[in-house]
């Protein structure tokens, strides 16, 4: 039964992974690149901890919380920066 469910999350996580490829590639501005960027790194998350539960172990809780923080900082800088871009009058 484990290796049927392992066997679909890691599908369900491939094809969202895909997806988030696919908008990172197409996305028509920064912002839909970096929300994109940001649901791969969640998924890259989803993973370590669906494998951390399978394998009973925490060796990547370390690798987790890292990378959950440079996601966290890196959507926050980009949000600031474009927030900081708009608030700017356009003179033309």
């Amino acid at each position: 039964m484990m290796q049927t469910v392992l066997a679909v999350t890691a599908v369900i996580l491939s094809l969202a992974a895909a997806g988030a490829i696919i908008r990172i590639a197409r996305g028509p501005s920064l912002l839909d690149r970096v929300l994109a960027s940001d649901v791969l790194l969640a998924i890259l998350g989803a993973a370590l901890c669906i494998d951390m539960a399978v394998n009973r172990h925490l060796n990547n809780l370390m690798l987790l919380v890292a990378l959950s923080i440079v996601g966290f900082v890196g959507s926050a800088t980009v949000a600031r920066f474009v927030a900081g871009r708009r608030e700017q009058p356009n003179e033309s």
